[in-house]
C-alpha cells in the first residue's frame, strides 16, 4: 500500500497484494482512491465524518484548505457548518470509476500500458464502499463517527451501514432510494445512448484523439440536469422568458432561457469530467437494488448498528420522499434506531447542494450527538 500527495488531493493504493473481487465477478488490482480531509482526527479517533460524493462531485467537497477553489458542498463542510471541521475529521474520496484521481476508465491499464476505456470492469456502489473502507483502516480509523452523503452518495452511505454494521455509528442518506424506479433507469439509459451514439466515442477508446464524445456528453449532462430540478424550480428560474430576443426566432436557434442553461451545464460538465466515467456511474447506480441484493429492506439492514437520519427533499421527483419513506419504514419494522425529515423545498433533487437551513439544522443536531473527545 502507499501514499502520495498532490496540493490538496491525497492517493492511496489498496489490493496489490490480494486483487479486490467485484460484485461483477472480476478482480481489480492496485485500486488507488483520491481523497480530501479537512480537520483534525481527535486522539480516540472517534470524530471521522465520510463524506460521499454524488454522480457529478468527487473528493473535492470543501474549500477550507483550498481558498478560492469552491468545494462541491461547501454550504455544509468546514469551520462551523454543519459538518464542523472544528470538531470532526472530514474525509471525502472519489469512488472508483471516476475521473478524479480515483482508478476508473481513464486509468492506464496495467496490462496494455494505455487507458482502460471499456476494459475496465463494471463497478457497483457495494464496491466503491469496500475501497473506501480499505482508505478508512489505513487512517487508523475503526469506527466512523458517520457517513453522508446526498444522492449516489446517500446510497453510498446506506450500503455502509450494511457492509460494515460494525465500522460506522450513524449515516445520513439525503435525496436516496433504495433503488431506481423504472423512470430513474430510462433517464439514466437515455444519458449513457446520448455518449454510445457519439461518433466520436470511438467505443470507449477515444483517449489521446482530437475529437472526444463530447455532444454525446454534454447531452447525458443535460438531460441528468433536467431531472435534478422541478417544475417549480424551474419555472422560478426562467419561465419561459426568452434569450436576449424579443419575440420567437421561427428558426432552430436558442430561445428560451432554459435552453441557454442546459447548453450552459453540458459545456461546463464536458471540461471537467470523463465520458466513460459517466457511463460507468450511471451503471452503478441503475445496479443499485437493496431489496434485490439483501432479498428486501428488513434482511438489508437486519445487521446494522447505526443511527438513521434520513432525509427527503419535498419537490424531488426523480428520487421521491415516497422512496425515503419506504426505507424508514422498514427500518422501523425491525425496530432500528431512525429518524425520518422531509425538506420542503421548490428546487428539486438538486436543493441538497443548495444553502438550506433546515437541512444544515437537521445535520448539526444530529451529528452533535455522542461525539467522544
Amino acid at each position: 500500500m502507499s501514499e502520495s500527495s498532490v496540493r490538496n488531493m491525497q492517493f492511496f493504493t489498496a489490493f496489490t497484494d490480494e486483487p479486490l473481487p467485484l460484485d461483477g465477478g472480476q478482480l481489480l488490482s492496485n485500486v488507488t482512491i483520491s481523497y480530501e480531509t479537512y480537520g483534525t482526527l481527535n486522539s480516540s479517533h472517534s470524530n471521522a465524518v465520510l463524506v460521499c460524493h454524488p454522480l457529478s462531485g468527487d473528493s473535492h467537497a470543501s474549500s477550507l484548505n483550498t481558498p478560492g477553489d469552491p468545494g462541491w458542498w461547501d454550504t455544509m463542510i468546514g469551520e462551523n457548518k454543519p459538518i464542523d471541521t472544528n470538531r470532526y475529521f472530514v474525509i471525502c474520496t472519489n469512488v472508483i470509476g471516476g475521473c478524479k484521481g480515483s482508478t476508473g476508465p481513464a486509468s492506464i491499464n496495467p496490462l496494455t500500458q494505455v487507458p482502460f476505456g471499456l476494459n475496465f470492469p463494471v463497478v457497483t456502489i457495494g464496491d466503491m464502499v469496500n475501497v473506501q473502507y480499505e482508505l478508512i483502516r489505513h487512517l487508523g480509523i475503526d469506527v466512523l463517527h458517520c457517513v453522508i452523503g446526498g444522492s449516489m452518495g446517500g446510497m453510498q452511505a446506506l450500503e455502509w451501514a450494511i457492509k460494515f454494521p460494525n465500522h460506522v455509528r450513524s449515516v445520513v442518506p439525503i435525496a436516496a432510494t433504495a433503488r431506481l424506479s423504472p423512470q430513474s433507469l430510462a433517464f439514466d439509459a437515455v444519458g449513457r445512448n446520448a455518449i454510445i451514439l457519439d461518433q466520436s466515442w470511438n467505443n470507449g477508446f477515444y483517449y489521446g484523439l482530437t475529437d472526444q464524445p463530447e455532444k454525446g456528453l454534454a447531452i447525458a449532462r443535460m438531460i441528468g440536469h433536467i431531472t435534478y430540478l422541478s417544475d417549480e424550480a424551474m419555472t422560478l428560474k426562467f419561465g419561459r422568458n426568452l434569450q436576449k430576443k424579443t419575440d420567437y426566432g421561427y428558426d432552430f436557434s436558442t430561445d428560451f432561457q432554459v435552453e441557454s442553461y442546459l447548453k450552459y451545464q453540458g459545456e461546463k460538465f464536458v471540461s471537467r469530467f470523463d465520458a466513460n466515467s459517466y457511463l460507468y456511474l450511471t451503471k452503478a447506480i441503475s445496479y443499485f437494488d437493496l431489496y434485490k441484493k439483501y432479498d428486501g429492506l428488513e434482511n438489508a439492514f437486519k445487521s446494522s448498528t447505526a443511527r438513521f437520519l434520513i432525509i427527503s427533499i419535498s419537490s424531488d421527483w426523480l428520487y421521491p420522499s415516497k422512496q425515503s419513506k419506504d426505507i424508514v419504514k422498514s427500518l422501523m419494522k425491525i425496530n432500528k434506531d431512525v429518524s425520518f425529515a422531509e425538506i420542503q423545498s421548490p428546487y428539486g433533487h438538486d436543493a441538497f447542494l443548495m444553502p438550506c437551513p433546515d437541512l444544515e439544522q437537521l445535520v448539526t443536531h444530529f451529528l452533535g450527538h455522542h461525539v467522544t473527545s
